[in-house]
């Protein structure tokens, strides 16, 4: 992608990130310090195996990543797949520059080439390492600007992560939804150890307007816990009968992930 095109894209993205945070393209300083995540589902044609992409993602993306400054890429798969195989892939960015310069530039560089090995290989273009990737781009809410790395994982003990989606029915209820994470969601969940890991409102990608965020748990039986100490919550129970949050959700979408084996998270 040429350095026009790039330009462009990102200014882009600038101008639909103040729309939908009901703010002017000249107040984008209000997003300061608030990371940008990528997330990518790789599909998988039913019952292929992924190892082509695991050698793809192990030996060359995160090294790349890592490399260049992102310290915390998660690669996860989806035992009970919603809608087809996939590998999951979250790749954090301190800004819309970092996610617009490392994308374009990324398998351009002979080195991830290099160390992509057998991916990259033109023989494979009957049978490649996936099917497609879908893609969406998101911003940290500012309830939680900077995504935080489980304790289970810097532990390097098991654990399971839950991915949710919160589809709405226009823009102004999806944002209602984002200020309401920010007027307590967010700390109460910190509060009853469901270990948020990120939140992000969608700037691109399928299903929007909406919002995603992960959370995480030693297992399916803690994290139901936890989210019953949740649904408990004295500021929850008065948060969801505030009127102005009314209406805020048209469609939740919940997914359990593992991590894989070289996960960073």
């Amino acid at each position: 992608m040429d350095q026009p095109r790039r330009e462009f894209l990102k200014a882009s993205l600038v101008a639909s990130a103040a729309t939908l945070t009901g703010l002017s393209a000249s107040a984008e300083t209000s997003t300061a310090g608030r990371e940008y995540y990528e997330l990518r589902a790789y599909r998988l044609k039913s019952g292929a195996p992924h190892d082509l992409l695991d050698g793809y993602l192990a030996n060359a993306l995160i090294p790349a990543l890592n490399a260049r400054g992102i310290a915390s890429v998660g690669i996860f798969t989806e035992p009970e797949a919603k809608d087809g195989p996939a590998v999951w892939v979250l790749i954090p960015h301190p800004s819309l520059k970092s996610w617009s310069d490392i994308t374009a530039s990324l398998n351009a560089d002979p080195a991830v080439v290099a160390a992509g090995g057998a991916y990259f290989d033109p023989a494979l273009a009957d049978n490649p390492a996936y099917d497609r990737i879908d893609s969406w781009l998101f911003l940290a809410f500012a309830g939680l600007p900077r995504m935080v790395v489980p304790e289970l994982t810097r532990a390097g003990k098991p654990r399971i992560l839950e991915l949710r989606t919160y589809e709405s029915f226009n823009e102004v209820k999806a944002l209602k939804k984002v200020d309401m994470f920010n007027a307590g969601e967010i700390d109460v969940m910190q509060q009853v150890g469901l270990s948020p890991v990120f939140f992000g409102q969608a700037l691109a990608g399928s299903g929007l307007p909406q919002l995603t965020y992960m959370l995480c748990g030693p297992d399916r039986e803690a994290h139901k816990e936890h989210w019953t100490g949740f649904g408990n919550h004295p500021v929850w129970v008065a948060l969801k009968v505030d009127p102005q949050y009314a209406d805020t959700v048209s469609k939740i979408t919940a997914r359990f992930f593992v991590p894989t084996a070289y996960s960073q998270i």
